[in-house]
């Protein structure tokens, strides 16, 4: 298709899905737009939850499959916006609505290089286009759901805006909830234990604690104070203190290696909140790094987490837009960066597909 006609229709669908409201866990409206914009282009399109999935029609068995993969869900608006969220409005160049910047200029961005490809026999790996639910609050019913559906996939790219530069590293995440315990007293005796004071103690560690080894690419394990409750009134001493802890994760240390040594220099019992998200990397000689060099697109590594975390297949991170506006009140997308998407990723796949006819083996890919 041309590029042109592809970005008139990813421009139409973006605003539609602005317009349609979809938080994490309930995205069965946009679900339903996006399945019904994908069939009435012929696409045979699959589907689990709030999860839809296609592949392209010469699929082959014997090929690679490349997973295009983003999510349609999006975060609540925040208290600072004063446009209306769900309204799209465009002023001077910009797509304004909830969940235009992330990720919904990179979802129909895929969608559009996905219709380019559809119909291309000569493609020497396959295509999985899967748009799925529950990314932004890394729920069970998303990406974790739709892949034990899928066909065996053996690489991805992940659609996040990070201004169409490929992140070849992304940090991992472990959610820990703590209990501080004390013993409770009357505030104005030197009575009980309090737990808040331990928990106190217990965040200093966190905060001055530096592990030793660091990843030459995403640096050290970052942990972080984020949430806190204690107390039921002003003149008891607390005998409970709950905090959490959210932290980074590289390929330096394993999350338990993590949660031993926490465990060892704090007082708090500590338990896992979520599902870990692991850390990932990729080789600079995959062929995917290469093409994306090849364009001259930069590579970084993001501290950032994503969908990314729950693949464990070789995978770039990338899209239109700018991870900063991701969450802002107000949030936008230019619309040059939806062209420049839907141009980006099909150079990219092309690119990819000059660089496997030429090589050996098409297998490179894996």
């Amino acid at each position: 298709m041309e590029t042109e006609k592809l970005y008139e229709d990813s421009l139409a669908l973006l605003k539609s899905l602005i317009s349609t409201p979809s938080p994490s866990g309930e995205e069965k409206d946009s679900a339903k737009l996006i399945r019904s914009f994908l069939v009435a282009r012929d696409i045979n399109v699959y589907s689990v939850g709030n999860n839809i999935w296609a592949y392209n029609r010469a699929f082959n068995s014997k090929k690679a499959t490349v997973l295009l993969n983003s999510h349609h869900d999006t975060v609540l608006p925040n208290g600072g916006y004063r446009r209306d969220p769900y309204h799209p409005a465009l002023e001077e160049g910009k797509l304004y609505g909830l969940g235009s910047n992330d990720a919904g200029g990179c979802l129909v961005s895929l969608i559009a290089a996905f219709l380019h490809f559809d119909s291309r026999p000569e493609l020497p790996f396959n295509l999985c286009l899967a748009l799925t639910a529950e990314e932004e609050n890394s729920g069970q019913n998303g990406i974790k759901l739709v892949l034990s559906h899928l066909h065996s996939i053996d690489m991805a790219i992940v659609g996040e805006p990070t201004n169409m530069q490929m992140a070849i590293a992304e940090k991992g995440n472990m959610v820990i909830t703590c209990r501080a315990q004390g013993r409770a007293g009357h505030a104005a005796r030197t009575e009980g234990d309090n737990a808040i004071s331990k928990a106190l103690r217990d965040i200093q560690w966190i905060e001055q604690y530096r592990f030793t080894k660091e990843s030459d690419l995403l640096g050290p394990v970052k942990m972080s104070a984020t949430q806190i409750k204690g107390g039921l009134q002003p003149n008891i001493i607390p005998d409970e203190c709950i905090f959490t802890v959210d932290v980074r994760l590289t390929e330096a240390y394993s999350a338990d290696e993590v949660l031993e040594t926490m465990k060892a220099n704090m007082s708090a019992e500590l338990r896992v909140a979520t599902s870990i998200m692991n850390p990932s990397r990729i080789s600079i000689e995959h062929p995917i790094v290469k093409a994306g060099l090849a364009l001259g697109m930069k590579t970084f590594a993001s501290p950032t987490c994503s969908d990314q975390g729950w693949l464990d297949i070789p995978s770039i991170k990338i899209g239109p837009g700018d991870s900063v506006r991701s969450h802002m009140a107000d949030e936008y997308i230019y619309l040059r960066e939806i062209d420049e998407g839907i141009k980006g990723y099909i150079a990219l796949l092309d690119t990819m597909t000059s660089m496997l006819i030429n090589a050996t083996s098409v297998q490179d890919v894996k």
